[in-house]
């Protein structure tokens, strides 16, 4: 027999808690799904015409727009740098992060581990902007503090922002140094979540310390490792923008090492104005990101089932 669906109070409890998360997610991320028709249009407003007017009244280009990020010259650069910068992100990320939270987990001292926690996490509150000019006290040609030690050892002073060769390193480091608090805090609560009694079952077996990190623990953070992989894979064709752009200071001797598809979507907009440009950037990426990540995703499914994001 058909069971009569009644609402409960449980079920008016949990669709109120989820209903504003429901309301931004339909304001902010599907309906915005509409302006995707930019990237097929070269959009320009109309005097004394709305938005929607003037979207749909716009020339249709096709995938004109598309074909800017591939030619220009620079294609082949952008392309490379955003990929190989964060392939080299997600896996010097991944082992800084992880290393730190086992290392900070061993800690006796938990006043101790909350003061370390917190030096590591204040950098991920810093816009790109306070970073840049951080960047800029250290890298400066006259009174940088690199340049100030180099000439209390004898040395020549470096112009830093005109000798690209030194930059893949810089944003390496600031990258790592920005992010590895926000990831050693996901890690260091998938620590504490591990059952105490392996651990104290180990160490009556005679498990070192090493030999506790090896069999217990590093196997239990296996799940949140991969989600955390997946969704990184999927802003591979991403990039900060604030990193690329606002630290190097928009250097022009630069632009080999720190070009990529955000930076050079944002110089072509400042100087064609054609927002459909940006937006079928923005499309392209989005597209190439769900590719990857399905891709990622299917990876992981072969290895570990349970470990995969869907």
């Amino acid at each position: 027999m058909r069971k009569k669906w009644r609402l409960s109070a449980d079920d008016i409890e949990l669709t109120l808690l989820a209903l504003p998360t429901t309301v931004w997610y339909l304001l902010f991320a599907y309906l915005p799904m509409f302006g995707v028709i930019i990237a097929f249009k070269k959009f320009k407003p109309l005097p004394g015409k709305g938005f929607l007017e003037s979207l749909l009244k716009s020339k249709w280009v096709g995938i004109d727009n598309f074909k800017y990020l591939f030619a220009t010259p620079d294609a082949a650069i952008m392309f490379r740098n955003t990929i190989a910068y964060n392939a080299v992100f997600i896996v010097v990320g991944m082992l800084i992060t992880v290393t730190l939270a086992l290392m900070i987990s061993q800690l006796h001292s938990k006043r101790l581990a909350k003061v370390v926690q917190t030096m590591m996490f204040l950098p991920y509150f810093l816009s790109m902007v306070v970073v840049s000019y951080f960047v800029f006290s250290f890298l400066s040609a006259d009174k940088g503090v690199l340049n100030v030690l180099l000439k209390q050892l004898g040395m020549e002073p470096v112009q830093w922002y005109m000798t690209p060769k030194y930059w893949p390193g810089f944003l390496l480091f600031i990258n790592v140094w920005k992010g590895m608090g926000y990831g050693m805090v996901l890690y260091l609560a998938s620590i504490t979540g591990i059952d105490a009694s392996l651990y104290e079952a180990a160490i009556i077996d005679g498990a070192s310390k090493w030999q506790q990190v090896k069999f217990i623990t590093l196997p239990m953070l296996q799940p949140i490792i991969l989600i955390l992989f997946i969704m990184s894979i999927g802003r591979i064709f991403s990039s900060d923008f604030g990193l690329f752009y606002q630290v190097p200071r928009n250097s022009g001797p630069l632009v080999d090492v720190t070009q990529t598809i955000d930076v050079y979507v944002y110089k072509a907009l400042m100087g064609m104005n054609n927002i459909g440009f940006s937006s079928a950037a923005a499309l392209l990426q989005s597209v190439l990101g769900l590719i990857t990540i399905s891709l990622a995703n299917l990876i992981v499914t072969k290895v570990d089932k349970d470990s995969a994001l869907f």
